[in-house]
């Protein structure tokens, strides 16, 4: 860490000078290449929707850490997130109702137990931090988490990825070859509830989802294969988090939610190059 603030504090700018700043950079550049890889199969997996009620879960993740007297209501986060993602998966597998439907009851039903649970007597602006996130908080050993948390998305996508993208493309097909695809499918949802909810306090819960879906919905619309869309995802997602770091800074906004909007920017400009000026003109005189 001593290296790294040094190493920053060289630039020649005002930012660089501050440890929270050097600190909330250095936590982006973990975090942000996995939210790049792991949007991707969000995305492809069109589970947009499922990554956002983990992200809802984590309400009740902090409730029941609040119950149990814990002071740190992160490992009950992280409990109450895997306990989720197994129950949809299993919850899924063995009904008919379609994905959609069941993610969003179990989404409503988490959001509303947490609140509920954690307004009892007015207390919820205590953890009103968690919906905002407060990335310039971050400290050494939470940097080192993400450390942590990084290495396993790196020891997952070497080892499972073909399995998880032959399941994305025909789950018939990758249980003929032998993938275990409720398996398969699990690790991936509960590695998406790890890092959804270890970013939480530092992203919050009402823009986590959309640092996971932006990048790679940026880079589906310019990619031409597997390889140029998960590095396109991974480049735009730690290219957007340095730069709405930045201009929060200048700005005095809230990291997270800059860092989305600098995410959206790249959605819109990758998707003007991809219809091009002959797509877009009809559209616009149209519109007169």
């Amino acid at each position: 860490m001593i290296f790294w603030d040094n190493l920053v504090a060289l630039l020649p700018f005002g930012w660089a000078q501050h440890l929270f700043m050097q600190n909330a950079l250095l936590a982006l550049i973990l975090v942000t290449p996995i939210f790049g890889m792991l949007g991707t199969m969000v995305v492809n997996n069109r589970m947009a929707f499922f990554s956002d009620t983990l992200g809802h879960s984590a309400l009740t993740g902090i409730a029941l850490g609040v119950m149990i007297g814990l002071k740190d209501p992160l490992l009950a986060m992280l409990a109450f997130a895997l306990v989720m993602a197994l129950t949809i998966c299993v919850v899924k597998k063995m009904t008919r109702t379609s994905t959609d439907t069941i993610i969003g009851v179990f989404s409503a039903s988490a959001i509303a137990l947490g609140i509920v649970i954690l307004s009892r007597g007015g207390g919820f602006n205590r953890y009103s931090r968690f919906l905002i996130g407060d990335i310039l908080s971050i400290t050494f050993s939470e940097i080192a988490a993400l450390g942590t948390v990084l290495g396993l998305v790196l020891i997952y996508w070497f080892l499972l990825f073909n399995k998880l993208f032959l399941v994305s493309i025909n789950p018939v097909m990758a249980r003929s070859r032998g993938v275990r695809v409720l398996l398969t499918e699990v690790l991936f949802t509960a590695l998406v509830a790890v890092v959804v909810t270890v970013s939480i306090q530092w992203v919050g819960i009402l823009i986590i989802n959309s640092l996971l879906i932006l990048p790679a919905a940026a880079a589906r619309n310019l990619a031409t294969n597997m390889q140029s869309y998960h590095l396109g995802a991974i480049v735009i997602s730690v290219l957007a988090g340095i730069t709405g770091l930045i201009l929060s800074y200048y700005w005095g906004t809230a990291a997270g939610a800059t860092i989305v909007l600098c995410n959206t920017a790249f959605f819109l400009g990758t998707l003007a190059l991809k219809l091009g000026p002959s797509a877009l003109i009809p559209q616009l005189n149209s519109m007169k």
